[in-house]
């Protein structure tokens, strides 16, 4: 039985038009979704309602053959951790107080962490590369170093499945490098992993499953030689550009052509 599991889901906004419809696919643990698609499409929101924060308009969606629907939301966040594209601070907590929020599905409503819950947050934070950050006020870093804290609030949260909207839109290249690796590193300890990307090269990095949603609504799903191709990335970024293999690196990349 798959992780997840999702079966005939549709959603729209309003009646004009279907963000996505009749979508199919399954995840297993350990395996690597990159979802790519044009601005627009509704890579977000497919992703919202994947993670539970939007409801589906049809369609059903099951965690190891339970209905997500079914599941409240301290269930759910055992099992789906979510990065959020953008996250906005409210209140200057430190880094390790903000990580170790991720620790809520396990803590009672009254309780607060013990050191059990703040070693695990240090693991993620270490992990992060972001050691130097955790008794800094989450309200005074960059952004990109936000983004950082938010992804290790989501390993402390340990999870079985991650989903993380454009994590590295906001980091610049060498941690953006160390997302990919991250991520790599989760599915070999069994974490079922789905991102959200523009970037193709990530996706030829990760190499494994790959989906486009295109304007249309409709999302293909396959392995990434099969959705990662020049006719497909020509039609969804408008430019035109070639899939080059790199000797040096062992694998394909995306070369915009000018």
């Amino acid at each position: 039985m798959s992780l997840l599991e999702v079966r005939g889901a549709s959603f729209r906004y309003n009646a004009d038009r279907y963000i996505f419809r009749d979508v199919n696919f399954s995840l297993e643990r350990g395996r690597i979704l990159s979802i790519i698609g044009p601005n627009g499409s509704g890579k977000s929101t497919l992703l919202n309602c994947l993670a539970g924060l939007l409801r589906l308009e049809s369609g059903e969606i099951t965690l190891d053959g339970a209905p997500r629907s079914a599941m409240k939301p301290r269930e759910t966040a055992k099992v789906i951790g979510y990065v959020p594209q953008l996250h906005t601070p409210v209140y200057g907590y430190t880094v390790r107080d903000f990580v170790v929020m991720g620790r809520a599905p396990y803590i009672g409503t009254f309780a607060s962490p013990g050191d059990g819950e703040y070693a695990i947050a240090d693991c993620a934070i270490e992990s992060m590369g972001i050691a130097h950050l955790a008794g800094r006020p989450y309200t005074e870093i960059s952004g990109g170093e936000r983004q950082q804290a938010t992804i290790a609030r989501v390993l402390a949260q340990q999870p079985r499945i991650i989903m993380m909207d454009e994590p590295t839109s906001s980091l610049d290249y060498g941690n953006q490098m160390l997302v990919v690796r991250m991520l790599r590193r989760l599915s070999l300890e069994g974490y079922a992993v789905i991102m959200t990307t523009h970037t193709p090269d990530h996706a030829i990095m990760l190499d494994d499953m790959a989906a486009l949603l295109d304007r249309d609504g409709g999302l293909r799903v396959g392995n990434t030689e099969e959705i990662i191709r020049e006719d497909v990335l020509k039609e969804v970024y408008k430019t035109d550009l070639k899939l080059v293999y790199v000797e040096q690196a062992g694998r394909m990349a995306c070369i915009p052509i000018n």
